[in-house]
């Protein structure tokens, strides 16, 4: 389900085009329509903007989060990953710790147990959405994975920059951790996307622990200025 509609090139061969359904996920009747017969969701809707104002991520991020959650659970799905953001625990990035806890080897690493602490509202937003996986969990008994998502980009860590290649989350471990979340068993996680980078101040132990994540690249395999490094 999205906004607008896909192009032909980025729906599966597998998938009939009467699965896809063209709606806003604020819709409850299109929300509740998309979900027939669903065994698993995957929730990436909403306002990605980090500079977000307040009326959108509360209309967009979390009043939509909940409706997904209200018509999964109603519809009888099992399984309901959701895509959170590194920007639910940015204020960890303090300036004592910056920018040394983006390099390899440094100690500093989130796992999961620490509490939210965002960076700006669409962070709020996101820890909202959390918080929202963990209340469906503990009531109605949906398996909830909460996937912090770092920097995702498709052909190359971000170029210069420290933080980014700390974060990065390749377009083939992104597709391999999502399928993880459909295909593992558990109850409530929370875990973080990035790749399996030499940089990293997020762990990613409990996305190999309990989805059997296993991340196939690394930013430190590409140069500061984002070439691969055997092509350099």
């Amino acid at each position: 389900m999205d906004r607008e509609p896909l192009s032909d090139e980025k729906i599966p061969e597998s998938v009939d085009p009467t699965d896809v359904y063209v709606a806003d996920v604020t819709d409850e009747t299109a929300v509740r329509n998309a979900m027939d017969g669903v065994y698993a969701v995957i929730h990436l809707a909403g306002d990605p903007r980090p500079e977000a104002p307040w009326d959108s991520v509360l209309r967009n991020n979390i009043d939509g989060t909940q409706q997904m959650f209200d018509a999964a659970v109603d519809a009888g799905v099992e399984k309901f990953a959701f895509a959170s953001s590194n920007h639910a625990v940015g204020a960890y990035e303090t300036t004592d710790r910056t920018p040394d806890m983006y390099r390899p080897h440094h100690e500093f690493r989130l796992d999961g147990t620490e509490l939210p602490r965002p960076s700006n509202l669409y962070g709020v937003s996101k820890a909202a959405g959390e918080t929202l996986g963990r209340y469906y969990h503990d009531h109605h008994d949906i398996s909830v994975v909460n996937v912090r998502i770092g920097n995702l980009t498709q052909h190359h860590p971000p170029k210069e920059y420290e933080r980014g290649q700390a974060m990065w989350l390749s377009y083939r471990d992104c597709a391999h951790l999502f399928e993880c979340c459909i295909e593992a068993d558990y109850d409530y996680e929370i875990v973080y996307g990035i790749s399996d980078n030499d940089r990293k101040y997020y762990s990613i132990d409990r996305a190999r622990a309990v989805l059997g994540y296993d991340p196939q690249d690394n930013s430190a395999e590409f140069t500061f200025e984002g070439e691969p490094l055997d092509e350099a």
